[in-house]
């Protein structure tokens, strides 16, 4: 048995308090609500933990009460009457109008603490902040703020200053995205993907803010939201935003379209996301929010499963692209694969920037040369969906991409059928189109990670498209030869087995790497014996990683592998197209632990007897825009059981080591 340090674990079903990091609170949906505005406190708004007490003790009436979250001063004694703020954390299902545990209990709490100045109240999917005075009669009155004031400082009363937005941290930046799409759905009147989409354009609209307005335009005040007529003011502000959005996102808002959001809604989605840089805010924490609504409400009837980020991760770092390749998702869903892709080149161009030895200008000007040079030439997406194709777009501009090379297509049309500019981009010429595939050294493309659409029910029967695929070909058994026979006649397929074709046609010869999600059973399946000898003669197998059954729960139950190839150059394709292969080593691993479970719920490391695992981990947060410096937040956390990036680190020990 496996001796642990006792210091290092917690009990089952508990989670370990960010404050003070021993307390082990009993793990239910409200005490993670409170974890997680805990860390929000710290790593967002820059309040130190000796500044928070958690369940702080109260003298409410006759009796006490304990306050979820109570904020001092620096330095002031930690007494009832010097709190500062107050925070009250629900369940999700509580309801803030409810009587019990509403919004009025934080209210009643804060009014037995005398010098309370602000108040939040949340249950996560919804949050109201308040602040308190003391009106000209005497008397003590609240009014609802949009949020919580940055330590040191209060809430403005007028327009915030871009010095004053805050990168988001942890998972603050997803539980706001979410309390907006809610709060448009339930007071907007409008189905989940239109909500979706009003969503997308206001947050095009605080994007388009932080990079063009020399002072911020995406705010409401205070005394706007307690008035309709300032309200519209509010209004006038966003549109004038929208206007600027569509003259510089053309491909992706029409001239035609407006802002249907009532001034109420929109008052409550500009006041829940303004003090937010997106732009600052970690490429990880802005697409794990985005990614996640994006998924929850576009997903669906056409065999799409949006992939975990922590795959993309592996299977990035299993092809391991440079700023050479051209690197292409063809079924890119939210652009998951290419943005992690492009995040992860653009730190190889920074490492490479810092190591040069150049002046500081000189740095900046490499760096900025090099970026665009990526950014411009080197990342194509396609996918079949329009409203994807405008989420894709969305997912880059927040990662400070300019969106040049995602394009609404199907990828299993014929070459001749893509747009001028895609074949451009995949560096197709005329003997390319002609044949639907890469022929030469410099053609098609050099990296592709994706998860192509699945499924039976999806069949692709198009003869046009058919009969550009081998595999779209009737193919029968030689019992004497051993070999699948293509025949002339054409039958339906499912889109996975013509996308693996396609992928390793657009690779480029000899070159070409590719990370694919497929079902099982095109590995297994006596009946798919063709598609596995089509590929075993037109591309090397570097590696097959078996992925858990959980691996894209709580969305879909599909039991699926990730296979790594290399194309075949045209030397290496022609000796083997008789059969003849030679043998070589391929990396094979099993993935048992994705990092969460059937449910989506969050999986962790534990020990022998079953108790998680805890460890201190570090985390570095950009306090404020101002600030160029990073503040560290160390904290004891639960290990997540997730062994994703050990396999493609490993992997990728095992290519360096094998020439590959």
């Amino acid at each position: 048995m496996t001796t642990v340090d006792q210091s290092t674990v917690i009990q089952p079903e508990t989670i370990l308090d960010f404050i003070d990091g021993v307390t082990q609170r009993r793990d239910t949906p409200e005490e993670r609500v409170r974890q997680e505005i805990l860390k929000s406190l710290v790593r967002e708004y820059g309040y130190k933990k000796d500044q928070i007490e958690v369940e702080y003790s109260i003298k409410f009436g006759s009796s006490r009460k304990g306050v979820d979250v109570a904020i001092w001063q620096p330095g002031v004694a930690h007494k009832q009457e010097t709190i500062s703020i107050i925070c009250e954390c629900k369940d999700p299902k509580t309801k803030s109008k409810g009587k019990k545990d509403g919004v009025d209990q934080m209210i009643s709490y804060a009014a037995a603490c005398a010098n309370a100045q602000y108040g939040m109240w949340t249950n996560g999917d919804e949050l109201l902040a308040f602040r308190f005075l003391v009106n000209e009669g005497g008397k003590r009155i609240h009014e609802s703020v949009p949020d919580l004031p940055y330590a040191g400082s209060d809430v403005p009363d007028d327009a915030p200053k871009f010095d004053q937005l805050r990168p988001a941290a942890s998972d603050s930046l997803l539980y706001s995205f979410r309390r907006c799409h809610n709060y448009i759905a339930g007071n907007q009147g409008i189905k989940k993907e239109e909500a979706f989409l009003e969503l997308l354009k206001i947050i095009f609209c605080k994007i388009q803010d932080e990079r063009d307005s020399e002072t911020p335009t995406f705010y409401i005040t205070p005394s706007e939201r307690h008035s309709p007529m300032d309200k519209k003011k509010c209004r006038k502000r966003i549109e004038r935003l929208f206007a600027n959005v569509k003259k510089s996102y053309e491909t992706i808002f029409k001239p035609d379209e407006q802002i249907e959001l009532t001034d109420e809604v929109l008052a409550y989605i500009v006041g829940q996301i303004q003090m937010y840089s997106l732009l600052e805010s970690d490429v990880d924490i802005k697409g794990h929010a985005y990614e996640t609504i994006v998924g929850s409400n576009l997903r669906g009837d056409k065999g799409q499963f949006f992939t975990p980020r922590n795959m993309c991760r592996m299977m990035v770092r299993m092809v391991d692209p440079s700023e050479e390749d051209v690197i292409l998702d063809p079924a890119m869903g939210t652009c998951g694969f290419l943005v992690t892709a492009m995040n992860y080149v653009l730190e190889q161009i920074g490492e490479s920037v810092e190591k040069s030895g150049r002046s500081e200008v000189a740095k900046q000007q490499a760096l900025s040369r090099r970026k665009g040079d990526f950014l411009s030439h080197h990342i194509v997406g396609i996918d079949f969906d329009p409203i994807l194709v405008r989420a894709s777009k969305m997912n880059m501009v927040m990662n400070n991409d300019g969106t040049g090379q995602l394009f609404h297509a199907n990828s299993l049309e014929p070459f001749a059928a893509f747009p001028t500019d895609l074949r451009k981009a995949l560096r197709l010429d005329a003997r390319d189109v002609k044949e639907n595939k890469a022929c030469q050294a410099g053609h098609g493309v050099t990296a592709i990670m994706t998860n192509p659409p699945f499924g039976s029910k999806i069949p692709i029967d198009d003869p046009a498209i058919l009969e550009t695929f081998d595999l779209g070909h009737v193919w029968t058994y030689d019992e004497n030869t051993l070999d699948w026979v293509m025949d002339e006649k054409l039958t339906s397929r499912p889109p996975e087995v013509l996308f693996i074709e396609r992928c390793i046609r657009l690779l480029e010869p000899g070159v070409g790497v590719a990370a694919i999600v497929i079902p099982n059973g095109i590995l297994g399946n006596p009946g798919l014996g063709y598609v596995r000898q089509w590929m075993l003669r037109h591309a090397k197998v570097l590696a097959s990683i078996d992925m858990h059954p959980d691996a894209f729960q709580p969305n879909v139950g599909v039991q699926t592998s990730v296979l790594v190839l290399r194309r075949w150059s045209a030397e290496e394709e022609a000796y083997c197209k008789d059969g003849t292969f030679q043998d070589y080593r391929i990396f094979m691993a099993i993935c048992d632990h994705v990092g969460h479970d059937k449910r989506g719920q969050t999986t962790y490391v534990r020990d022998d007897e079953g108790y998680p695992i805890v460890r201190e981990q570090t985390t570095a947060v950009t306090g404020i825009v101002a600030s160029d410096k990073e503040s560290e937040h160390s904290s004891k956390e639960r290990v997540v059981d997730d062994e994703t990036m050990s396999i493609a680190d490993a992997f990728h020990e095992w290519r360096l080591d094998n020439g590959e």
